[in-house]
């Protein structure tokens, strides 16, 4: 549960909602705090309510606060990191509205770390009363970015952020906070007037019962974050398999760009460690990627060394290691004054001690996973997806911005920015949309209590060595053909287990995991060139000119 003081996040769903969230991250709560005002508003969440990703970011929100700094300039190093695949009106939309954002989330009492009055050396804020002057804001920087705009909250931004939204979220009479359900699949419905099939709830499980139950809504926005759990080693809670891209294809929406998968360049190496990240934040304050024998290496790929975007750093990792035939590189920040290091990145000082690892003197471990899913649902400027009534924001999204490669931070402001839209859309049409007077209830009738879960945990861990092996940060067609026909056999085996049993949550989830996995293994094959996080030794060059990979429902 989370750590939070506050009340319990729990409560027993209801039938009909005006706005069912399903997600309980920053994009989710953003949402339901900006609608709660005018509808009944439930966010599902399938665990915990901390257990999405940005719990655990650590990095911060990228904003334009600093009078070097410019919004032409974030936008250009948003472009140019995107390696030309950015849709630029989206980059201009977001960049521009985000002051706005941080403004807000200040006024929600977010702790945002503040200069000192005599150094740049950050002191965390206190958030009552809260400080709204948003250049006494401490500000880093991060790998792609030109000045330093990186809001923060020392280097455990996600879990100040998710915190405050969330004691916000359960002191709103408007908002149900729900854990432990899990959604199935969306309902869509022909309604009269309407021109193609509208989104009207969605069916649920509820883990705790076993019971599968229909929520009603007006509207139903996914926030369900990415599916980096298809990945062996990944930066992700275990919570990240694709579930929103994977129900929106279901229901009938297009998907873009899914070959795009960020690794993150530098996860703890250790093993009890979990796949812990550490931070872009570091090597934005000095810290230096070294070989086993303390030689630095970055300055062989990229004249920007350390501070290059995250595709070009994962791949310079992955060649070295496999070059030296190394377990692991090093990141070392210890040349900086032990003190700055507590100081800045107090929570990774703290988590590598307790695997004896103490970064004021000593190297950090580390090695690229799984971090981000690039593509996603395909929506437009208002979050809206090719379903009436239909949302997605945040990482289950594909809104242009991140392009072939997302820079840093860029995430949680997209977060907060496109959730701002989503409520603005969804109050001009709360008042003139009904909610929908029949559907048919969940039939459980043909199915049995499966007698062999083994198979569900042998095909998850299956479909994710698969997907680390050959659809990973080097790719070739033989290696992509070959992930395909396994993916293919995993499909099959999935459904015919699906259609004969009860759902639980590990089979739902490795359903969606499969699906998904062959939506970013069909977009690889379609793209015959290298560009940003999609590098094939087939195509080794770039194209002239760039395009997204759209896949349609048959």
């Amino acid at each position: 549960m989370t750590s939070s003081t506050t009340a319990p996040s729990t409560t027993a769903p209801k039938f009909e909602y005006d706005i069912l969230i399903i997600g309980s991250g920053a994009a989710g709560l953003t949402l339901a705090l900006r609608t709660a005002d005018f509808a009944r508003v439930a966010v599902l969440s399938k665990g915990d309510l901390n257990q999405g990703a940005t719990f655990y970011a650590q990095g911060g929100i990228a904003a334009v606060l600093d009078e070097a700094d410019s919004i032409n300039s974030h936008i250009e190093d948003t472009l140019s990191t995107g390696v030309g695949l950015c849709h630029a009106d989206m980059v201009e939309y977001i960049v521009e509205n985000s002051a706005k954002a941080v403004s807000w989330l200040v006024d929600q009492g977010v702790p945002f770390t503040k200069k000192s009055a005599s150094s740049d050396a950050p002191v965390t804020a206190n958030a009552d009363p809260v400080f709204r002057d948003l250049s006494s804001l401490h500000l880093t920087q991060e790998g792609g970015h030109s000045h330093r705009r990186i809001i923060h909250a020392s280097d455990a931004t996600g879990k100040a952020v998710f915190e405050t939204l969330q004691a916000r979220a359960q002191a709103h009479p408007g908002i149900d906070l729900i854990e432990g359900c899990t959604a199935v699949d969306l309902v869509t419905q022909a309604q009269q007037g309407a021109p193609a099939p509208v989104c009207v709830g969605a069916y649920v499980l509820n883990q705790q019962t076993g019971a599968v139950q229909l929520i009603k809504s007006k509207f139903v926005a996914l926030a369900t974050g990415g599916a980096s759990k298809a990945y062996l080693y990944t930066t992700n809670p275990d919570g990240a398999s694709g579930d929103g891209i994977a129900m929106a294809w279901r229901a009938g929406c297009r998907v873009a760009n899914m070959e795009f998968n960020q690794f993150h360049p530098t996860c703890l190496f250790h093993p009890h460690a979990k796949s812990f990240l550490i931070s872009e934040a570091l090597r934005g304050e000095g810290a230096r990627l070294e070989l086993p024998d303390g030689s630095r290496f970055m300055q062989n790929f990229d004249s920007r060394e350390e501070l290059a975007p995250r595709d070009i750093v994962a791949r310079a990792i992955d060649h070295e290691m496999k070059r030296l035939g190394c377990d692991c590189i090093y990141l070392n920040i210890s040349h900086k004054p032990a003190e700055f290091v507590r100081k800045h990145f107090p929570t990774i000082h703290s988590r590598c001690l307790e695997f004896g690892i103490d970064i004021t003197t000593q190297r950090i471990p580390v090695v690229p996973a799984a971090h981000y899913t690039c593509g996603g649902i395909m929506v437009n400027q208002r979050s809206e997806t090719d379903i009436a009534n239909l949302y997605a924001i945040g990482e289950t999204s594909f809104t242009g911005l991140h392009g072939a490669n997302r820079m840093a931070s860029n995430s949680l402001l997209e977060c907060f920015v496109l959730a701002f839209a989503a409520a603005e859309d969804i109050q001009s049409k709360i008042g003139r949309t009904a909610q929908s007077s029949h559907i048919e209830p969940w039939d459980e009738s043909r199915v049995t209590d499966s007698e062999d879960e083994v198979l569900v945990s042998h095909n998850w861990d299956e479909l994710r060595r698969c997907m680390w092996d050959f659809v990973g940060i080097v790719r070739n067609n033989e290696r992509l053909r070959r992930a395909e026909k396994r993916i293919e056999l995993l499909q099959q085996e999935v459904q015919d287990y699906y259609i004969k049993h009860r759902v639980t949550n590990d089979m739902l989830e490795l359903r969606n995991l499969v699906l998904v996995s062959g939506l970013i293994i069909s977009c690889a094959l379609q793209r015959k060139e290298s560009r940003g996080l999609h590098f094939t030794l087939d195509y080794p060059q770039l194209d002239d000119e760039a395009q997204d990979t759209i896949l349609e429902p048959k």
